[in-house]
């Protein structure tokens, strides 16, 4: 067990209570990915994609590697590694569960869709011909998580990263440091060699790469640990803070220019040779970085006991973040729903607001119903 000064700062995954940070952040990213999901959708504009080189994809990671060491952590410390790690394999069968049910019903509606309305290109749109190639094959490889189709990424991600974690949990507990430098080690290597696994059909890899977007997951899990310690940045936090803000404004200037020819124009050729591509898939450095400026400014702008974190007007962000499983494999099905509205009705803007605002609404009813089944539950268990 680790041994430190009662004086000191406890740690985030010793200290007691909830933080509504995280609960915040991943309900905010779960709504994020939903909007980002329907294609053309004016209501993403919202979001941060557009304004930065990362998303809510960074941000969904990050606190999902956080949570774990908080969630497993304690267990472990308590009841032993063994009862920790088959806890952690628990949670990966329900994440597998999930993604297979996600899968099936995902096929459905475009199968259904797609021969209702005669509309054969949705299912080349979703990426889904693989499946009526060679649907015994497809069938199997979806089962390894290679066959994946559009928007169904995330979740076999983090099947892989979670899977992993009980062989990186003791040694983030005793040495934190030297996990991230293994992690950004083998992140480096990656984007280097361009390492991936294989998808299917043989020609696809996976769109994230377990390899490069693990430093993401140990970025969150490090800083679990040892959070108080990062108060030494403090020191210089005009300057952490003012180079952090102008990469953040240089991100914003370059994401715009995809959007508006004019600011294109001012960007010299020869910079946008170096800078480009800026790949999603194996997490490129520009990625990266934009996150933890992000990250760092978060911090500085939400303490852990922030007023609005407790608004009732926020109440429907935290309540997702609570149920982040439902709610994503729920977001996921409604974009697909949201995104053959809106292409029924010739992607008009009051297409795009109903659906996006409907989309919202539905998640946050499912999220108010998940949590009130868990209280009373728990009443029934305290009885």
């Amino acid at each position: 067990m680790l041994r430190m000064n009662e004086a000191a700062p406890v740690p985030p995954y010793l200290a007691p209570g909830r933080d509504l940070r995280l609960d915040f952040f991943r309900g905010l990213a779960l709504w994020f990915i939903y909007l980002d999901h329907i294609p053309d959708n004016l209501v993403s504009w919202l979001t941060v994609r557009n304004y930065g080189f990362s998303d809510a994809t960074e941000i969904f990671v990050f606190i999902s590697g956080y949570t774990a060491v908080i969630a497993y952590s304690r267990m472990m410390l308590k009841a032993g590694w063994p009862r920790a790690a088959v806890r952690i394999y628990r949670r990966v069968w329900q994440l597998y569960v999930a993604h297979i049910l996600l899968f099936v019903a995902f096929i459905a509606q475009i199968a259904y869709v797609s021969i209702a309305r005669d509309t054969p290109q949705l299912i080349e749109e979703m990426q889904l011909l693989g499946l009526g190639q060679n649907p015994y094959q497809a069938i199997l490889e979806a089962a390894l998580l290679k066959f994946r189709p559009v928007n169904l990424d995330v979740l076999p991600l983090y099947i892989v990263l979670l899977a992993a974690f009980p062989f990186a949990l003791p040694a983030l507990m005793r040495w934190p440091w030297a996990v991230i430098l293994v992690s950004i080690g083998l992140y480096a290597v990656t984007s280097h060699f361009n390492w991936n696994l294989p998808g299917y059909p043989d020609d696809k890899v996976w769109f994230f790469n377990p390899m490069a977007w693990q430093v993401v997951f140990y970025s969150g899990a490090v800083l679990a640990v040892v959070a108080p310690r990062l108060a030494l940045l403090d020191r210089w936090s005009r300057t952490v803070t003012a180079l952090a803000a102008f990469y953040l404004l240089f991100a914003a200037f370059i994401a715009l220019s995809w959007h508006y020819n004019s600011l294109e124009r001012l960007i010299p050729d020869w910079f946008a040779r170096q800078i480009y591509p800026i790949d999603k898939t194996n997490l490129d450095i520009l990625r990266f970085v934009h996150f933890l400026a992000l990250a760092w400014m978060v911090r500085l702008a939400v303490r852990p006991n922030a007023r609005f974190l407790k608004w009732h007007i926020f109440q429907p962000i935290r309540r997702c973040g609570e149920h982040s499983l439902q709610i994503f494999c729920l977001g996921t099905f409604l974009a697909v729903t949201a995104h053959i509205i809106v292409a029924r009705y010739e992607e008009s803007i009051v297409s795009q607001l109903l659906v996006s605002l409907a989309g919202l609404v539905i998640m946050s009813l499912f999220a108010y119903t998940a949590s009130w089944f868990k209280a009373q539950s728990k009443g029934r268990r305290g009885r």
